[in-house]
């Protein structure tokens, strides 16, 4: 079949983005589903700043590639073998295509599987296939085996989770990316428990929805930190019971004096390196910082030995939220419907395919949460 897809030729294109074009609206050609993948068409993804990262060149990708990864849609055809979901069915896609039986998926750990790992970093599916091509027959890249910028996709079978139908789709794509990372991240990696306090650095959409979790799993105290006076106003109406500026020269004392010697779990979804570094700075002995934030490749923290082992600090990564999609996701959209997490409050707005560059021009101004883009209109 044709569709219209947005492609990333370059990295590190020039902003504004809706100039220099740094994706690209053309038709392409998308093969019908394999053995164990379906066919869904993309009703809504978030512009995420992970995708905005591959565009700056920050993270590189196979090119050239049809990026996308946090979105929701309908089922419109099942390849052999897939017995389990059916057209119009309503999924939620998942960036990590796991196969289930490599060592960290018989461990409970699908979110870093290694058979999925070698798929995105080759930009196939997970059977290896390509199935978007140019006109002229081309191969094009997929996109953490998803590539949802586009009108349709065809993903392998473990990288969709079936919702309820009465979800709207605008806010089911939130939960793609930006729910299972941040809530994730609080609920599952730090195993917040009621009556802790916890910080979260960075306020973007999966920030916020650390945010949202810390508060829903009972936090006692929750501080958000972030260079935005306009977040931490959002993050203080939202159940933030201390904001820090983290541009104040000292932001790192202020946060001590307040939480008498630090922060016993900090959250950390900025992805860059000087906010690792205030995390670890305001963790208090015995504390943990957790980081959800993916920052340039390459790029190192370091820290003082002698006082992660003095200080009994510990410092753990998080992807995906260290979720278990299947388990997860209706465990969140169960918290979403009783309203625990109520993502529909950072949408930012939608938009069409045609105004994407635009669209992560707002993003990379830090001026929006969460933009739900609409490629079928």
């Amino acid at each position: 079949m044709r569709m219209q897809a947005a492609i990333m030729y370059q990295q590190g294109l020039p902003r504004p983005y809706a100039s220099s074009n740094a994706l690209v609206i053309e038709e392409v050609n998308l093969e019908g589903p394999g053995p164990g993948e379906v066919l869904i068409e993309v009703a809504a993804a978030g512009l995420c700043h992970s995708d905005l990262s591959a565009i700056e060149g920050i993270r590189p990708r196979p090119l050239p590639v049809v990026i996308g990864h946090e979105g929701a849609g309908i089922v419109r055809e099942v390849g052999q073998g897939v017995t389990d979901l059916k057209r119009d069915d309503h999924v939620i896609t998942v960036f990590v295509a796991s196969c289930g039986v490599c060592r960290n998926c018989v461990r409970g750990r699908p979110n870093i599987c290694n058979v999925g790992n070698a798929a995105r970093a080759a930009g196939t599916l997970l059977s290896g296939a390509k199935r978007i091509s140019r006109l002229d027959g081309t191969p094009i890249n997929h996109g953490s085996g998803l590539s949802l910028f586009a009108q349709y996709a065809v993903v392998g079978r473990r990288s969709a989770v079936k919702i309820d139908p009465a979800v709207p789709l605008d806010d089911a794509a939130i939960f793609g990316c930006a729910v299972m990372t941040g809530a994730g991240a609080v609920l599952n990696t730090a195993g917040m428990r009621a009556g802790d306090t916890i910080a979260v650095l960075g306020l973007g959409g999966v920030g916020m929805n650390a945010l949202f979790a810390a508060v829903a799993g009972g936090a006692e105290r929750i501080i958000a930190i972030d260079t935005s006076p306009e977040k931490l106003g959002l993050a203080r109406q939202w159940g933030a019971t201390d904001t820090f500026l983290a541009t104040d020269k000292d932001v790192v004392e202020q946060i001590k004096a307040a939480t008498d010697g630090g922060v016993d779990t900090v959250i950390e979804t900025a992805g860059n390196i000087r906010a690792m570094e205030l995390a670890y700075a305001v963790t208090a002995r015995g504390g943990s910082v957790v980081s959800a934030g993916l920052p340039a490749q390459g790029a190192n923290f370091s820290y003082m030995h002698a006082g992660l082992v003095g200080d009994e600090k510990s410092i753990l990564g998080s992807y995906m939220g260290s979720c278990v999609p299947e388990r997860d996701i209706p465990r969140f959209l169960g918290m979403y419907k009783r309203g625990k997490l109520p993502v529909e409050r950072l949408k930012s707005g939608s938009l069409p395919l045609s105004e994407i560059n635009a669209g992560f021009d707002r993003l990379a101004d830090g001026n929006v949460l969460r933009q739900v883009l609409r490629p079928n209109g």
